[in-house]
């Protein structure tokens, strides 16, 4: 019975390295289609738009992350910046910024209410009263954009069934392994992922690196507030406009994150968020990603467990198409830091260990707050004892 069970179990695992192979095949014929689109906006649509960006802390290359949205070649922007407490010292950057454009119509928003547990929902609410225009573009404070971003995003807005846009990302590392580490995960599998779904799927959400909105689709789904309880503020706005009837397209732009993943705890709590997040979001396509995400491991667990030469050719071939994927991503953003093709095992175990410890529990880390992922995506504040007082933790180190 044991040799049966254990002869099923090598087969279903030769059946998911070769899909696993099959995966990596596709994502680098997808990232190398998607690479012929970029930079392809030709569109004559500008209508004036407003740009918000919450802050909060100061954080690597700010400065020039904020720089990189004032300086567009788009020809009626305005931009929002705001913090949640007028003492943080990324309100002083954006002064500054601010400063540098004098001819910009740029507006720093500090303090406000609250209007939920999701203190960058609460900000972008608190901002939104500011905004002047139709389109509303929001973008993470760790993004950094090309002259023609605002040109590439707006460009599908010239059709009226599109209500929102959403861009993808890749990569930079602030420096570091363990930042080199992330800025990897984001380029080789994050990236190329997203691609793949999009191949079988329509795009119902969007991305933190740039959630473009019209105003008339924003308030049909009940404003920023509706988002407030949510982690995933972005994956929200899009499923909620979809919802609505609106498309959602993909803008044929390329972000870049800047990564700065002080340690390796670091890392794999943010990774650990997000793999948490994505789970509460999409559980079944969630479960099956490892058949994407771990293909080095899966063929060496195959190679370990029979010690056949079949094992050898898939560890093989997944190393193989593992380098390919990596340089087609190369060559599609040859600004992004130097390629790291010895990192490839590492990062391959790190994502198995992190999709493995996602089910393990909903609680995450957020800026120095704990919370539990409910089953739905709404956060739940973790309340610590004091004593013999129990707070909220959230709300105590709340600005």
């Amino acid at each position: 019975m044991v040799s049966v069970i254990a002869g099923i179990l090598k087969i279903v695992l030769f059946a998911l390295c070769l899909a696993s192979l099959a995966y990596l095949a596709v994502a680098i014929a997808r990232v190398r289609a998607f690479g012929k689109r970029l930079g392809s906006t030709s569109s004559d649509y500008t209508p004036p738009v407003t740009v918000l960006k919450p802050l909060c802390g100061l954080e690597p290359g700010l400065r020039e992350n904020l720089r990189s949205f004032c300086n567009q070649d788009y020809p009626g922007f305005q931009i929002v910046f705001g913090v949640a407490d007028p003492d943080d010292p990324a309100a002083a950057v954006a002064r500054d910024v601010m400063a540098e454009f004098p001819w910009g119509d740029f507006t720093l928003v500090a303090g406000g209410g609250a209007c939920g547990i999701n203190r960058k929902v609460a900000n972008l609410a608190n901002m939104f009263p500011h905004a002047t225009h139709e389109l509303i573009v929001i973008a993470d404070s760790d993004m950094r954009v090309g002259e023609n971003y605002l040109r590439a995003v707006v460009e599908p807005f010239a059709d009226p069934k599109v209500g929102a846009v959403t861009c993808l990302y890749s990569g930079t590392a602030a420096g570091g392994l363990p930042s080199t580490l992330g800025a990897l995960f984001i380029n080789d599998w994050f990236f190329p992922s997203v691609l793949v779904a999009l191949t079988f799927q329509r795009l119902r959400y969007c991305f933190g690196a740039t959630m473009a909105v019209r105003r008339g689709a924003l308030e049909a789904i009940g404003g920023f507030e509706e988002l407030s309880a949510y982690l995933a503020d972005d994956y929200m706005l899009g499923h909620l406009v979809s919802r609505e009837g609106y498309e959602v397209r993909l803008a044929s732009f390329l972000t870049e994150n800047i990564v700065h993943e002080p340690g390796f705890k670091a890392l794999l709590r943010h990774e650990l968020r997000w793999a948490r997040t994505i789970r509460a979001c999409q559980p079944a396509g969630y479960a099956f990603s490892f058949i994407g995400n771990n293909t080095i491991s899966l063929a060496a667990i195959y190679l370990l467990l029979t010690g056949a030469a079949a094992g050898w050719v898939l560890l093989a071939g997944a190393v193989s198409l593992r380098l390919a994927l990596h340089g087609t991503v190369r060559s599609i953003l040859p600004s992004r830091g130097h390629p790291v093709p010895w990192l490839l095992p590492l990062r391959d175990v790190l994502c198995l260990l992190t999709w493995a410890m996602s089910f393990f529990g909903r609680t995450i880390s957020w800026r120095e707050s704990d919370f539990q992922i409910r089953p739905d995506g709404r956060l739940d504040p973790i309340r610590k004892q004091h004593g013999n007082k129990t707070r909220d933790k959230s709300e105590r180190t709340a600005p």
